[in-house]
């Protein structure tokens, strides 16, 4: 098992950034290969109207 993440930590490191963009900045800046995603929660998080948004579907 040890030696699985051995092998791990001796790969290029690749990201998918969802959300927080200063993340995928410093990534950026420290040359990770890194893409980023603009999400957000739908309705904002709010559970009862995203609820109510997943029945228009």
């Amino acid at each position: 098992m040890l030696a699985k993440v051995n092998e791990l930590f001796n790969k290029e490191l690749k990201v998918i950034n969802m959300g927080l963009e200063y993340f995928y900045n410093d990534l950026k800046e420290q040359k990770v290969k890194v893409i980023h995603v603009d999400w957000k929660p739908a309705a904002g998080g709010d559970k009862k109207l995203s609820s109510l948004l997943s029945r228009l579907k």
